[in-house]
């Protein structure tokens, strides 16, 4: 005689406890990776830096092969202007820096001074901090030495980074013709078209990321630089450069650019053309929250402003300003995937009582 056995737990909790284990296997093989991109970055990040600039640069390099060009000399033609591009906005923007850089620091002496007579601390003199400065760089002289050529092993490292980056850039447009069949050739024989339709939907969304970030980026520098020329601000064309590269680091850029606009502003032109250019800069912004952003990411693709916060945050905390560069195209790659996914096995669903045979 057989007797029913009664589960130990009910229904819901054995699908709460699936679900959960799940989650966790889930969440250690991210960790894990995150592990050892972390560990490995200093091969990760070029790669990474790469895949962006090649899905940034793909239809530069599909229109040359469209006119005949080779693939070599395609790929070769698309870095070199890469390189022209950028080396010209930062030096545009270097040298607009440069230029005002001593008008800013006069306002900013000027606004300390201010402050402190404000506040009741008027005893508390530019030569007493000066004064005060010297003795900590006295006291901590070492340190700052120390500092100092920590500086130029970064600068080394990021000189290193972005000429690995070019290179992998090179050889990524060129050999792209290749890159399904390599997939299929890492990955089992039977699921060889499902990775291939994955790897395929992530780069298009990371591809429609940054071709909508260039986009609104270049929206903004133009407005914001007419407007600088319009209020007669020295460096207009460099700091719209820079409104044009700090873009690519969502909300973080536009507040930096926005900051080093209104400082030069006030630098040259006082405290009321410095009031009109932050005006200039929020109403930019709130165009671009409103009409540009929702215009082209619909088109692109579309993430929540809260995901991209904390995407954002979570790449800040990995790997500071470079983590919050990757983490938003990351995040849309992985959307693309989970959209992938959610297509080819989120359709099916149970029969009906009346469609069951």
């Amino acid at each position: 005689m057989e007797t029913s056995r009664t589960p130990l737990l009910p229904e819901p909790a054995r699908k709460l406890a699936a679900w959960c284990g799940v989650v966790l296997l889930v969440a250690a093989v991210a960790a894990v990776f995150i592990w050892l991109c972390v560990v490995f970055k200093a091969a990760v990040t070029p790669v990474l830096l790469a895949i962006l600039g090649t899905a940034l640069l793909g239809p530069l390099y599909r229109r040359l092969l469209r006119m005949k060009v080779s693939k070599s000399l395609a790929a070769a033609v698309t870095v070199l202007a890469v390189v022209v591009v950028v080396g010209g906005a930062t030096y545009i923007v270097v040298a607009a820096l440069i230029e005002t850089g001593d008008q800013i620091l006069a306002s900013l002496r000027q606004a300390a001074v201010d402050i402190a007579e404000h506040f009741g601390a008027a005893g508390t003199s530019l030569e007493d901090l000066a004064e005060n400065a010297r003795t900590l760089l006295e006291k901590f002289g070492g340190t700052a030495a120390s500092g100092v050529i920590s500086g130029l092993s970064v600068v080394g490292q990021m000189l290193a980074t972005a000429v690995l980056a070019l290179l992998l850039i090179f050889f990524f447009l060129r050999d792209s013709d290749r890159a399904a069949g390599s997939l299929r050739s890492l990955v089992p024989a039977g699921t060889g078209d499902t990775a291939e339709a994955m790897a395929r939907r992530a780069f298009e969304a990371v591809e429609g990321f940054m071709r909508g970030t260039t986009l609104v980026a270049l929206v903004d520098a133009v407005l914001i630089g007419v407007g600088l020329l319009v209020l007669q601000v020295p460096g207009a064309v460099g700091l719209a450069a820079l409104v044009f590269v700090t873009a690519y680091i969502p909300y973080l850029g536009a507040f930096l650019s926005g900051a080093v606009a209104v400082l030069v502003a006030l630098a040259d032109r006082g405290f009321v053309i410095a009031l009109w250019v932050l005006g200039v800069v929020l109403a930019v912004q709130v165009i671009e929250g409103n009409v540009l952003q929702p215009m082209v990411q619909s088109r692109t693709v579309q993430m929540h402003p809260a995901a991209v916060m904390l995407a954002i945050t979570a790449g800040a905390s990995v790997a500071g300003v470079l983590g919050m560069l990757l983490a938003v195209p990351l995040t849309a790659a992985a959307t693309g995937v989970l959209g992938e996914l959610r297509a080819r096995y989120g359709s099916a669903r149970p029969p009906a009582p009346d469609e069951t045979p």
